[in-house]
């Protein structure tokens, strides 16, 4: 073999390899894009122009529903007229129990500041006390003090009967009793109201 076709086998053997190592060094570049390697305790980083998504709040589905007791007392009408005037009362089962002790002890606390502001009142002695309250299936025994019988006059008695059975009947649909000291109260007050019961709106006269 010349010297001529030497030199030219040995430029062709160098073309191969710079041809072979730019293919492996090309696939390697490749390679590294396709799979990047994670660095540990990297920092993601947000691209600019694109929003990072809020995270969402999940709407509370149970909504609380507050409930509220009627409660009977005293007021006037647009006319000047005594009449009897429905105030509500918001109702916890949890903290105030059931609905028709959480009502009579409303009745006898009275109205609120507020209230007796407008011309609300009541003639529910506020030295009653609930002795007992028994809720059966067929019927509502309610058992009071005897201050609630007395004191005030005759036509305070009258309003305050009117007072408990207005606000019993709201809220129960049974047979409901009152009870003065542990004993059916068929005559009340110091004059001797008689009182028919079960209690209803004719259960006295006025």
């Amino acid at each position: 073999m010349n010297k001529a076709a030497q030199k030219q086998l040995l430029l062709l053997i160098s073309g191969l390899l710079i041809i072979a190592l730019s293919i492996y060094v090309g696939l390697r570049v490749v390679g590294s894009i396709i799979t990047p390697k994670e660095t540990p305790g990297a920092i993601a980083v947000t691209q600019p122009g694109i929003p990072t998504p809020e995270p969402q709040e999940t709407p509370d589905v149970q909504q609380e529903t507050k409930e509220y007791v009627p409660i009977v007392f005293i007021g006037k009408n647009s006319n000047g007229e005594e009449v009897y005037k429905v105030i509500k009362r918001e109702y916890n089962h949890d903290v105030d129990g059931s609905k028709i002790r959480f009502a009579i002890n409303s009745l006898i606390m009275g109205p609120l500041q507020e209230e007796r502001n407008g011309g609300i009142y009541s003639e529910v002695p506020t030295n009653t006390n609930i002795l007992h309250i028994y809720d059966k299936e067929d019927k509502l025994i309610i058992d009071l003090s005897s201050g609630f019988a007395y004191g005030g006059g005759t036509e305070s008695v009258y309003k305050r009967l009117f007072q408990l059975i207005k606000t019993v009947k709201r809220i129960s649909n049974k047979p409901a009793y009152l009870y003065i000291d542990g004993k059916q109260a068929d005559v009340i007050g110091g004059d001797g109201i008689m009182i028919t019961q079960p209690l209803s709106e004719s259960s006295i006269g006025e």
